[in-house]
């Protein structure tokens, strides 16, 4: 039975060897934190359950879907409330105000001046071909729809997903579905108005039931269950608080070189680690490589978790939650409204929300103290969302290397990497750094690679 080692047990890494255990694959798993799951990780606490990194996952494509499927877990999956699907806030002007639902709702919007409406009404007609080379998210949407929906809406969507900035990203790799409807039908209101139907077909063209609108999914005991479940599936394949320091060709296969003594050899390697850990791992076999992914670059995040009283949140709306734009230069990105989501994330009369501060064009905001910290995100939820009292809990969670950047020119970046990657039979990567920063991208780069990894086998008469 061939064998192979898959380095970084965060969802993309557990989904690999999960699917690469199906083919009848022996695999190892090592992660070197002291449990899988990379930054997915649900705590309770004091009758609040409080999600540490996502959130939950959306729906649009089938790979999550089909995982939690195989993996027993259809049944145990919790949608997120109506509200939270049709409620989400800008936070401008020292006022929430509510975001139309889809691109013909942004006609009605007071959100835009007549002149806003007027060259977003005109999308669907504007011929403008896309610049050669590499495209930002602003510069697109700003070329597609207008300066004013580049400023609001593009910000809005970097901010929320990404904690980055517009000018900086990349729409080609960031947000390929952009691009695509602008080749695909020419515009990108057209494009939205359609993909409901695309959704429908390839659905049935794989025998699924007719799906719904867009949603998002966590499980009541919070996103946990997917990783935990993932890991208990691939039980002592999995070994945790394990570093890997290198991996080299060996006679029949690779050899992965840990800490001390330790050694795994195997017919192939699959590096799931975030891009730095790769870059280390990588950097004596091939420097080249190993510069490439270094310098994909991450950004830093702060979670608050949050919860007060309901008594004392009296003008706190139903929804999903709100952005702040970040021209606007707040001290909060944005705000999660969890029991608004989910129910049961927060103690009987309490209410639960996360604020996320940092990212790019907020650094600073990561630096300050815990206390400082809670000080601030309070302060701006009183202002934002009318809030009278004391919270009555509050977590801090720091991610130095939160989210990759897909910046300028990433798509080359990881054309290249393919292709150094490529120098090196049966040394795959992948991870979220790569081709997409989503569960559901890391699901589907699970379904990739293992099949991938398949074909590399068969050929070597694994």
């Amino acid at each position: 039975m061939p064998h192979v080692v898959v380095v970084g047990g965060g969802l993309t890494g557990l989904a690999t060897a999960f699917r690469l255990r199906a083919d009848g694959v022996a695999v190892t798993l090592l992660e070197s934190r002291t449990r899988p799951g990379g930054n997915v990780g649900t705590v309770d606490d004091g009758g609040f359950r409080v999600e540490l990194g996502p959130n939950g996952f959306l729906d649009r494509t089938p790979h999550l879907p089909r995982l939690c499927r195989d993996l027993g877990l259809a049944d145990r999956l919790l949608p997120a409330t109506d509200a939270a699907r049709k409620n989400r806030f800008l936070f401008l002007n020292d006022r929430l105000r509510k975001l139309p639902g889809g691109p013909l709702g942004l006609l009605a919007s007071p959100l835009l001046s007549l002149r806003g409406k007027w060259q977003l009404f005109t999308e669907p007609f504007r011929k403008a071909p896309p610049p050669p080379g590499d495209e930002s998210v602003a510069a697109f949407v700003a070329r597609r729809a207008g300066k004013e929906a580049a400023d609001l809406f593009a910000d809005a969507l970097v901010t929320g997903i990404q904690a980055g900035d517009p000018e900086q990203l990349s729409v080609a790799a960031a947000f390929p579905r952009l691009p695509a409807m602008e080749r695909h039908h020419g515009s990108i209101v057209k494009g939205f108005l359609r993909a409901g139907k695309a959704r429908r077909v390839a659905a049935a063209a794989r025998g699924e039931p007719r799906p719904g609108p867009v949603r998002m999914w966590s499980f009541r005991e919070g996103l946990r269950v997917l990783t935990d479940t993932l890991a208990d599936a691939l039980g002592p394949a999995v070994r945790s608080g394990v570093t890997v320091r290198s991996v080299y060709p060996s006679v029949g296969g690779w050899t992965v070189y840990g800490e001390g003594r330790d050694s795994w050899t195997a017919d192939a390697v699959v590096l799931a680690a975030p891009a730095y850990d790769q870059a280390a791992i990588l950097a004596d076999l091939d420097a080249g490589l190993a510069a490439e992914l270094d310098a994909i670059p991450y950004n830093r995040v702060a979670v608050v978790a949050i919860g007060y009283r309901e008594k004392d949140c009296p003008a706190a709306p139903d929804g999903f939650g709100y952005i702040a734009p970040q021209r606007t230069r707040r001290d909060v990105l944005g705000v999660q409204w969890c029991s608004s989501i989910f129910p049961d994330r927060a103690r009987a009369g309490c209410v639960l929300w996360r604020a996320l501060c940092g990212g790019v064009n907020r650094d600073d905001v990561f630096d300050l103290p815990d206390a400082e910290l809670v000080k601030r995100v309070h302060a701006e939820l009183k202002l934002s969302m009318g809030v009278r009292g004391e919270p009555v809990y509050v977590r801090v969670v720091r991610w130095p290397r939160a989210i990759p950047q897909y910046v300028i020119g990433h798509v080359e970046r990881v054309a290249r990497i393919d292709t150094a990657a490529a120098r090196h039979p049966g040394l795959f990567l992948t991870g979220n750094a790569l081709r997409g920063i989503a569960l559901g991208d890391c699901a589907e780069q699970g379904e990739v690679v293992s099949a991938a990894v398949g074909r590399f086998l068969a050929g070597a008469g694994g």
